[in-house]
């Protein structure tokens, strides 16, 4: 099945031996034929590491190439002789462009925040760019992190003022970036983050009226800014999907292998991605994936605990902020646990999110067929979290699990727990624990929601009915 953006690689690790690179993209083929453009990172015995126009790292066994493919490899990446054991990390090479000989410091004024260094941001270490920007670690798994801040009003980028900066990086080597403006989301978002969330205000009549001013304003300020330091910007299409939800007509700005994408989505929201030339070159486009490979990182991630429980580990975390965003956000956590590169804002366009949030599961999840982990609709009630988070405490500390067992069951069969509209939610179902009848779930809300637990009698209780996974 075709994915939105995915490739035929396994998930990996950081190389282990010292090589000689392979500077250029090119083509490798599997053994099934698929292809992707890639560059030829190193090898470490029976595997070979290769890097996405993304800047994403695979590691999988070499033959599982082409014969023509594994012959490459062969010639190009024979490892130094008394070569170290850990690899120094690859040369980025890029098409040189005018905008080449202006300093950092010089594109860092454009920007109006220390993000530029003298190595591109391609080689760097995430944690230390991150550091330089002031935007805090929002997730770590295995291989991928993510930064996210909502900002104050007096932080300022390209010229105006962005209500989220989401950096992501693979094996702390930064990927790209989703800096977005003025949106409909953020602009009536709700009074706070996390179970707060669900307290917000009705949004004002005139709603339309002043996000189109407001985006007017940022996507106005931003061009000038750019334009005045790096000239006129280039038209190109980049992204995946149809005109306004994925795929989208961007003003671009190149510096030293950084794409600076300036993007407009009608009455949605406007964006400035940067991402390495290479891959806006290609359109934003990432090559697909086996279903095979999919369902073995799947499989790999599955924790089996003592007490019985099983549960889905390493799901990245994604912060939905003080809007109504869970059903985006959730689904960018499950696409990106299975190497699917997903922004939830563009996620929140494709299901047509309302102002300040709520979006329409079924229109987000269109074409997306069965997979892990599941998508849960239900009613998040101040009484449905207050009774997770006491379960979820009191699990940290328990031992005897035959008696917790009877404790949780006699407190589901009197439990009120009912629906309530105004409440809608959206949760990953993350695990169970088949002895005491319950599920895990995760709310898309930061770190400390990453997993909680209710009975299932409890969560028939809130359930909506509905249930979604992403496909492969």
């Amino acid at each position: 099945m075709k994915h939105a953006a995915n490739v035929f690689l396994v998930l990996g690790l950081s190389l282990a031996a010292a090589f000689s690179q392979s500077p250029e993209l090119r083509t490798f083929t599997n053994a099934q034929g698929k292809a992707v453009q890639a560059k030829l990172i190193g090898v470490d015995g029976p595997n070979v590491t290769l890097e996405l126009a993304t800047g994403q790292k695979y590691t999988f066994a070499i033959t599982s190439l082409s014969a023509a493919d594994q012959q490459y490899i062969k010639s190009a990446a024979v490892p130094a002789a008394g070569a170290p054991a850990a690899a120094a990390p690859a040369k980025y090479t890029f098409k040189p462009g005018p905008n080449d000989k202006l300093e950092p410091a010089a594109v860092n004024e454009v920007v109006g925040q220390s993000l530029f260094g003298e190595d591109p941001l391609w080689t760097s270490s995430a944690e230390e760019v991150a550091a330089r920007l002031k935007i805090p670690q929002e997730s770590k798994t295995k291989t991928a992190s993510s930064y996210r801040a909502y900002t104050k009003d007096d932080y300022q980028l390209f010229g105006a003022h962005p209500f989220s900066v989401a950096m992501y990086a693979e094996n702390d080597k930064v990927t790209s970036f989703s800096l977005v403006f003025a949106n409909k989301g953020d602009l009536f978002s709700a009074k706070g983050g996390g179970e707060m969330h669900f307290d917000k205000d009705t949004p004002p009549a005139e709603a339309e009226k002043i996000v189109k001013k407001a985006m007017d304003k940022d996507l106005t300020a931003i061009a000038a800014t750019l334009t005045k330091k790096l000239g006129s910007p280039k038209e190109a299409r980049f992204g995946e999907g149809p005109s306004n939800i994925g795929r989208l007509t961007v003003q671009r700005w190149d510096w030293r292998g950084h794409a600076i994408l300036l993007a407009e989505a009608k009455g949605v929201y406007v964006g400035v991605q940067i991402v390495t030339t290479a891959f806006a070159d290609a359109g934003g486009k990432v090559e697909d994936t086996t279903d095979k490979i999919i369902r073995a990182h799947a499989l790999a991630n599955l924790e089996k605990r003592e007490n019985g429980d099983v549960v889905v580990g390493d799901i990245p975390m994604v912060d939905q902020g003080p809007k109504g965003y869970c059903a985006p956000a959730t689904a960018e956590r499950a696409m990106r646990h299975l190497g699917v590169p997903a922004d939830m804002y563009i996620l929140a366009n494709a299901g047509n999110s309302g102002f300040g949030g709520g979006t329409s599961v079924s229109a987000l999840l269109e074409g997306i067929a069965k997979g892990v982990p599941l998508m849960w609709c239900l009613y998040s009630t101040k009484e449905f979290n207050d009774t997770a988070n006491k379960r979820t405490k009191e699990r940290k500390t328990i031992t005897n699990w035959a008696s917790w067992k009877t404790k949780v069951t006699e407190e589901a069969a009197t439990s009120s727990l009912a629906g309530d509209r105004e409440s809608s939610h959206v949760v990953l179902i993350i695990g169970y624990n088949k002895d005491t009848n319950e599920i895990a779930f995760s709310d898309s809300w930061g770190e400390d929601y990453k997993e909680r637990w209710i009975t299932l009698p409890e969560a028939e209780r809130v359930s909506q009915q509905y249930f979604y996974v992403v496909g492969f």
